[in-house]
């Protein structure tokens, strides 16, 4: 989706990057759209909290009004988070150019003085988890067949940006909080402060822990080996989460303490998978929702070279096909907490156990 979807264009607002953003990228400033302070203060009320419409790890986004009377999310960097000028950074190179339904535009942004705030296409329905998790008084029903199309949306954006874009881009922090749904419930991924570029000529990434525990794959929260397998088993994850209207951040279940992956993985060995079902989420096919879960599973290995790509996974939930679970087993775990009592050495199995504490992190040190 381009800017000219809003009824105007963007491409006049295009200006020489500003003196005081020395130090930063000039020429990535000089090919994305800069709005000024007092702009996005007008449009925002003096951003006034009764436009706040979410925050995230580096930062708060406004709702706000252009004079043109377009409609835009306006995310406004934490003035003391030095950490959050390099995710700024991040996130106007890798998306600035990016075009994909099921991703959120980045329309411009804002460099004065110690002011950085990304401007993004507005998004009518807020965020996944908000729908999920949020006050089921509110108008939004999430029926099986809305719940089944944002799976395969978030499945295809990723696709796109693992497999078609060059270079490849691993998202890191895939999440509920990160999925923004429009106006007809199409989910489109958010927050690209975290990704990275993957060229074709490497096959994994030593870099920084980054992420939001509770989404982590173990063979990267363990030792920051970053393949694009990391954000399949975030997906996963969310997966399990879209269908059970749960956060797996929640470990309590039933009085006994039990990791969302855990929990669900002894479902399936039971033959009662059904249990894991949202029950708000109305009418729907046993055998449609019961693979969506198996899918998760696969998702979710605990050896990333047993998890399937994206595009592979986009076929696995939209064609009826007949998954081979026998090469199917048991999801990986990792938990950062010092007190686990549960912690399994290597020889007692390949799982390991997953932080039940939904925090976007910079840093793990693994145990």
């Amino acid at each position: 989706m381009s800017c000219n979807c809003f009824g105007v264009s963007f491409a006049n607002r295009k200006r020489s990057a500003p003196q005081h953003a020395s130090g930063l990228d000039e020429e990535i400033l000089r090919n994305i759209n800069l709005f000024t302070y007092k702009e996005l203060r007008s449009a925002t009320d003096n951003f006034d909290l009764s436009n706040k419409i979410g925050r995230g790890g580096f930062g708060t986004v406004y709702k706000g009004i252009l004079k043109n009377k377009i409609q835009v999310a306006v995310k406004k960097l934490s003035a003391e988070s030095k950490q959050g000028v390099r995710e700024f950074l991040t996130e106007i190179k890798t998306i600035s150019n990016v075009k994909h339904p099921n991703l959120v535009e980045l329309i411009g942004c804002c460099i004065e003085e110690a002011h950085r705030i990304l401007v993004y296409e507005y998004v009518e329905n807020n965020s996944l988890d908000r729908a999920l998790l949020g006050n089921r008084s509110t108008d939004i029903n999430l029926d099986w067949g809305k719940r089944s199309a944002i799976c395969k949306g978030i499945a295809r954006g990723l696709a796109f940006l693992h497999e078609e874009l060059v270079p490849h881009i691993v998202h890191r922090d895939i999440k509920a909080s990160n999925i923004l749904l429009d106006k007809e419930f199409n989910p489109k991924i958010g927050d690209f402060g975290l990704a990275k570029l993957f060229p074709d000529d490497i096959t994994h990434i030593s870099t920084r822990i980054a992420g939001t525990t509770g989404y982590l794959a173990p063979e990267y929260a363990l030792g920051g080996q970053l393949t694009m397998k990391a954000d399949v088993y975030s997906f996963g994850v969310l997966i399990l989460e879209i269908i059970s209207g749960r956060s797996s951040s929640i470990a309590n279940r039933g009085g006994t303490e039990k990791y969302f992956l855990e929990w669900a993985w002894e479902l399936h060995e039971e033959g009662k998978l059904v249990e894991l079902v949202d029950p708000a989420l109305g009418e729907y096919s046993e055998e449609e929702v019961t693979r969506y879960i198996k899918v998760a599973f696969f998702c979710t290995q605990a050896a990333a070279n047993r998890r399937p790509l994206m595009n592979q996974v986009v076929d696995m939930l939209s064609k009826n096909i007949k998954l081979n679970e026998k090469v199917l087993t048991a999801p990986g775990f990792f938990n950062d907490g010092a007190s686990s009592s549960k912690k399994k050495s290597s020889t007692e199995s390949t799982s390991y156990e997953i932080s039940s504490v939904p925090t976007t992190i910079t840093q793990v040190t693994p145990r």
